[in-house]
């Protein structure tokens, strides 16, 4: 697919990966530069002090074992963190 720089240096996604993708308005990428492309990486960015509340779930493990998740997401779940789904990065804010 083909697709032109506009002004302020913007590119427009085709319709077809948007749907595909499951892209909406206010998500948000990491841009990355490699041997001469351009990659774009869904990204979720959760506040500092949820990732901590997941650090200390896991500190809390590693010494007493109390609670066992099937899968992370139903650690996430747990906490309150909705992560969608989907191969998401999760960045701290």
């Amino acid at each position: 697919m083909l697709v032109e720089m506009r002004a302020r240096s913007q590119i427009t996604l085709p319709n077809e990966i948007i749907k595909k993708m499951g892209i909406r308005e206010g998500d948000r990428f990491e841009v990355i530069e490699r041997d001469g492309g351009v990659f774009l990486c869904p990204v979720v960015v959760y506040p500092k002090n949820k990732l901590e509340q997941i650090a200390q779930v896991m500190k809390d493990h590693d010494n007493e074992p109390s609670v066992v998740y099937d899968s992370i997401e139903d650690m996430f779940h747990d906490l309150g963190i909705n992560i969608g789904g989907g191969n998401v990065k999760v960045r701290a804010n």
